[in-house]
């Protein structure tokens, strides 16, 4: 018979977040999947908990998930676990679960901490739709252009992880590129010097452009203001010339008259003053 899967979340700074249940598994466990078995031997110090380990992480998640499935499929019982938090979010454990459910393997998550849900809900910007993002790929020009012209249109909180060192610089390209909207950065969560303020991007560049951050940080960032897209979008259209506002609806599958229905609508004209201005 297989064994099971477990993604056990670990603490994201404060030892007394690991849940009961998080301990159990990874006593009970036949190995435990580690992203860094020099960082989690002291977890598993701490709770007296004596599993072997073994790495798995970004540079060996696909060999190692093929001898992971195979233990599985032998019927041990396998726990992954990242440096802190959720494994599968910005950290190893996507692929793994991939292949388990490919070989048939049953996959259980123990909750626990997550930075993501921790900064957004301590944020004091809407909770109820988000987007996670992670790490920005900055260092791709092509993709992170990408990430932002989608980002610029997101009117959901948007949720982003960054490493102290490349702060400054995330926080520059952000706000040319979104503008000056409100945005919390949360550091050092459920640490000591846990700190979450509220302000705007511009703000916390300029704090921070001074003093120079510690700890891995939370970026939490208003959406997008719907109306105000929509006033864009509609300002882009009236600067173009009236045969091509009609020809942007008719590129989207409207019939001609539709088009310049539509575009007439967005000119404050009626259709037949489009008409006449489009054959004049």
């Amino acid at each position: 018979m297989p064994g099971k899967l477990y993604l056990v979340a670990t603490p994201i700074g404060n030892l007394e977040d690991m849940t009961v249940r998080a301990v159990r598994v990874l006593s009970e466990a036949d190995i435990i999947a580690a992203e860094d078995t020099r960082n989690s031997i002291k977890l598993l110090n701490h709770f007296d908990i004596h599993t072997p380990m073994t790495s798995y992480h970004e540079f060996n998640k696909y060999d190692k998930a093929d001898t992971l499935v195979q233990m599985l499929l032998e019927g041990k019982n396998v726990a992954a676990i990242s440096d802190a938090g959720m494994p599968g979010i910005s950290d190893p454990g996507y692929e793994l679960v991939v292949k388990a459910r490919e070989a048939g393997i049953e996959v259980s998550a123990v909750p626990g901490a997550c930075a993501a849900i921790t900064g957004l809900v301590i944020s004091g910007l809407p909770t109820r739709r988000f987007t996670f993002e992670g790490f920005l790929p900055v260092s791709d020009n092509k993709l992170l252009k990408e990430a932002l012209e989608r980002l610029k249109r997101e009117t959901a909180t948007i949720i982003i992880y960054e490493a102290p060192h490349r702060l400054v610089k995330t926080l520059g390209i952000l706000l040319d590129s979104l503008g000056d909207r409100r945005a919390c950065l949360c550091r050092e969560l459920t640490k000591r010097h846990e700190e979450a303020s509220l302000s705007t991007l511009s703000q916390i560049l300029a704090r921070y452009e001074t003093d120079k951050p510690l700890g891995e940080c939370v970026l939490v960032i208003e959406g997008a203001d719907e109306r105000q897209l929509a006033a864009d979008d509609v300002a882009e259209l009236l600067a173009l010339k009236p045969e091509e506002h009609v020809m942007h609806y008719m590129s989207q599958g409207m019939e001609r008259m539709d088009a310049m229905k539509a575009a007439a609508k967005d000119r404050g004209m009626t259709k037949r003053e489009l008409y006449k201005l489009l054959n004049g």
